[in-house]
């Protein structure tokens, strides 16, 4: 026995060293509070400004377009919680209002770019020859420009108002789940159980509605989740530009925009861009832990 070591016989009975006592382990709501964290505070927050984007008209303590210019650029107070614009409008109500846009912007745009976009990508994977040549040089020439140097383009070609908005960013939204759409359908298209339903005799279109789309899903709302912020930072950019929507509707980046030269004043350009970044956090936040969550390797640490 080496110098120093315990003798067996003067270890009491029922005790271990020291050295061998094994750590208590975490409790796993502590696990995954620890891991999945950030993603429940991200989605507190985006499930706060969707709950605040439907009760708009029934918790804003003003109308959106009531004007007072007695009271312009007022500081926030109990009657104006933050403060008043350069028209004497209540910037509460209108942020309030502008999430009910800005949401339902994001929202538009990504699902229907999503449907689009992951739409042309499993026909090109599953049709091969020219006709998935034909379809991903058109994603390639899509994007080879800066999505919001072209929204910026079509927007101003289409003019100033809302949907006209929204449709310049849907031509720039779909090509990125075209591209991810045909890699997972390819990978998909490959396994045996797609080849099993082929020698079956099932219809093209069946085995993509049933078989290849849902395993290509999970991608695919991680992708969404993390590209409603962008589209709602993309949508008030382009508001802020002037090619948004039309005065005086309510949101965020037409808000940010009419406070950009009141430096004194810093409330009316301040608590708007606040409201889009915790959108975008919020977001961000979601898709991360959805990322995580789908993901067995990283589960599994």
């Amino acid at each position: 026995m080496s110098a120093g070591a315990i003798p067996p016989a003067a270890i009491p009975p029922g005790t271990l060293p020291a050295a061998v006592i094994m750590p208590k382990p975490r409790p796993r709501w502590r696990r995954r509070l620890r891991r999945y964290g950030p993603a429940w505070a991200g989605g507190a927050i985006v499930i706060a400004w969707i709950l605040v984007a439907i009760l708009a008209p029934w918790i804003s303590p003003y109308p959106p377009d009531a004007q007072d210019v007695v009271n312009r650029l007022q500081a926030p107070s109990a009657a104006h919680w933050l403060g008043t614009d350069v028209l004497g409008r209540d910037v509460f109500s209108r942020l309030l209002h502008g999430a009910r846009l800005s949401l339902l912007a994001g929202f538009t745009v990504v699902l229907l770019g999503a449907a689009i976009g992951t739409t042309v990508g499993i026909v090109a994977a599953w049709a091969r020859g020219w006709v998935d040549e034909a379809l991903m040089r058109l994603t390639d020439l899509v994007l080879c420009f800066p999505p919001i140097i072209l929204a910026l383009a079509i927007a101003a070609a289409l003019g100033i108002g809302t949907t006209n908005t929204i449709l310049a960013m849907l031509v720039v939204w779909w090509p990125k789940f075209a591209r991810l759409g045909r890699a997972l359908a390819l990978v998909q298209r490959s396994q045996e159980y797609v080849e099993a339903a082929t020698v079956l005799g099932l219809k093209p279109r069946r085995i993509l509605a049933r078989h290849i789309l849902p395993n290509t899903m999970g991608p695919l709302a991680v992708l969404v989740t993390l590209d409603l912020g962008n589209a709602i930072l993309t949508f008030a950019g382009l508001s802020f530009l002037g090619l948004g929507v039309v005065p005086p509707t309510p949101e965020w980046g037409s808000m940010v925009a009419e406070g950009r030269e009141l430096v004194e004043q810093w409330w009316v350009a301040a608590f708007p861009g606040l409201a889009i970044l915790t959108v975008v956090v919020g977001f961000n936040f979601c898709g991360d832990g959805l990322r995580d969550w789908l993901d067995p390797k990283a589960r599994s640490r």
